[in-house]
């Protein structure tokens, strides 16, 4: 029996017997260690890693669509704002205009003078055009002039009064007005044949 302690341990012999053979324990963990010795959970981390990467830039997406939405909110806002008080810049200004209308009324109520009415609504009109060309409203000067589609309207034609009238501006019906550099309304027109 001196013998048996001296022989070689198989280690397949000396192994756990609830164990097979080619099978693990489940505490056993397996050797997950490469030939540079990395750990082969290195895909884990790098995946851990593209998550949170992922969680920060949906953070950063819904922040910047949240700060998007409160952008749109108040510039609507504003708008709507600047649209309400835009004309009474040109509102505070014809008020003056819109006086002098009223005193010229109750001035010639009784009046049987045409000329003294006639005088005191040109003056009235006056007033009124500087008014308007301070704030940009410039009229148009069509009669005479070569027709253009972009500034007038031709509402007719009738035969021109003379050889020079062909082909232009007979008539203005209705003037028309630009703001600024804008045409707001265009000229109502009457040309020549």
């Amino acid at each position: 029996m001196a013998d048996d302690n001296n022989l070689p341990q198989d280690d397949n012999l000396t192994a756990d017997p609830a164990n097979v053979a080619g099978e693990m324990a489940d505490g056993d963990t397996p050797d997950t260690t490469t030939a540079e010795g990395t750990a082969t959970d290195a895909p884990d981390q790098e995946a851990s890693r593209a998550e949170v990467e992922l969680a920060e830039l949906k953070d950063k997406y819904l922040r910047l669509a949240a700060e998007f939405e409160n952008y749109k909110r108040r510039t609507t806002k504003e708008r709507i704002e600047l649209f309400k008080t835009a004309n009474q810049e040109l509102m505070t200004a014809l008020l003056p205009v819109l006086d002098d209308f009223e005193r010229a009324r109750n001035a010639t109520q009784n009046a049987t003078d045409a000329a003294a009415v006639r005088e005191s609504i040109d003056i009235i009109q006056t007033k009124l055009n500087k008014t308007l060309q301070q704030k940009g409203l410039t009229a148009m000067d069509a009669k005479g002039g070569d027709f253009d589609a972009e500034l007038h309207e031709a509402i007719t034609q009738i035969p021109a009064p003379s050889e020079d009238l062909k082909g232009k501006i007979v008539d203005e019906v209705e003037k028309g007005y630009y703001l600024g550099d804008k045409v707001i309304r265009h000229a109502k027109v009457v040309l020549g044949q």
